[in-house]
């Protein structure tokens, strides 16, 4: 069964009346339908879900330092790209699961909260193998590997039956293609014009959720591309002396994703009994950048760290830059990560439609 996710939701209270399910919005709490339960929260993709994969590999895609991480847990930088939680911990504690997703490669971790879900992503990824090559992150294909040594894992824990629960009964969250479109599409021009290349990237999802629904997912989730050209980096690269946003960027993002939208129904029409969720990731974001104000930032097209916040990330965000006053008060951390704030209100947006549609 497929559905496709409006980017934005009915009121919360005709929402919390029609379909019995409610969010509060910052540190709620989903309370799922009936004979329903979510087991584990699983996630693959690049730096907006990475929860510190990248601190344990050989890549210059670091958050491991200050300010990362300056208001999670009372100043911890984990690897996290962000200055607190990410998306990752949200959809967590907002599914019942845990407050906090660890990284996958973590060695510290333990079986029990192995059981509960980790992330495999590593900030830089994509699924085209170019994007990899020029960030040195951790491929998809990787990542792939590393779900089924995940799998491994716990069989060497608790019985196989188990496993297949945890897995059947988990949710499974995809966000990558970003660094694709904006790091590798144009430097594959000379072979694929913006068609061309949207769909090579398509089958390239396509063929990794066949691989993961193969291992027994079955609720999958996958976020489409946000709105790349406005992101502070980007319309410092690409917005003339206005740093407006990139039309060519979100032009490429809107068509791929609108490629991926109408793929995925077509294969999720295959496997009736699974779920397969497309979450849109665009316009809650653009709506944000757009009226800052409704969501409660001053800010929106600047990040808070850096000396100008236009176009700092990782290492030009550190200790001896200045943050802003109060980054609450701005939807970017850095040229290209949201704030916690930024990315809970992101949540909000999506989650109601996706407790909807995926249960």
């Amino acid at each position: 069964m497929f559905f496709i996710m409006s980017p934005f939701v009915a009121e919360l209270l005709l929402f919390c009346l029609y379909a019995s399910v409610c969010f509060f919005r910052g540190e709620g709490q989903i309370t799922l339908p009936k004979n329903v339960s979510v087991s584990a929260v699983l996630v693959f993709g690049d730096s907006f879900v990475d929860q510190g994969n990248n601190n344990y590999v050989n890549t210059l895609g670091k958050g491991n330092y200050l300010p990362y991480g300056k208001d999670f847990q009372g100043g911890k930088p984990t690897g996290r790209f962000s200055n607190g939680r990410t998306l990752p911990d949200f959809l967590a504690k907002a599914l019942g699961v845990k407050d906090y997703l660890p990284p996958s490669l973590d060695p510290l971790i333990k079986d029990d909260d192995l059981q509960t879900g980790v992330s495999f992503a590593s900030g830089g990824s994509g699924f085209d193998p170019l994007t990899t090559t020029i960030t040195t992150a951790i491929p998809m294909s990787v990542q792939l590997d590393m779900f089924k040594q995940y799998i491994g894992r716990l069989k060497r824990t608790i019985e196989e039956e188990g496993v297949n629960n945890i897995i059947t009964n988990s949710v499974v969250v995809i966000v990558a293609g970003n660094n694709d479109l904006f790091l590798s599409f144009p430097l594959r021009r000379p072979q694929y014009d913006v068609t061309a290349y949207s769909n090579m990237l398509v089958k390239l999802v396509l063929d990794f959720i066949q691989e993961i629904h193969t291992l027994g997912v079955r609720r999958i989730v996958v976020f489409s591309a946000p709105s790349i050209g406005c992101l502070p980096e980007v319309r410092t690269i690409s917005g003339g002396l206005l740093r407006n946003c990139g039309d060519e960027e979100n032009n490429a993002a809107q068509l791929y994703n609108s490629i991926l939208k109408q793929q995925l129904q077509i294969w999720a029409s295959s496997f009736p009994q699974s779920k397969a969720v497309f979450v849109d990731y665009y316009n809650p974001f653009l709506s944000i950048i757009e009226s800052p104000h409704n969501y409660g930032f001053d800010v929106a097209d600047k990040g808070c760290c850096g000396l100008t916040g236009e176009i700092e990330v990782l290492y030009l965000c550190n200790k001896l830059t200045p943050t802003c006053p109060d980054d609450s008060k701005y939807f970017f951390w850095d040229g290209f990560h949201p704030t916690e704030k930024g990315y809970s209100i992101i949540v909000n947006h999506i989650l109601q439609d996706l407790v909807k549609t995926l249960f």
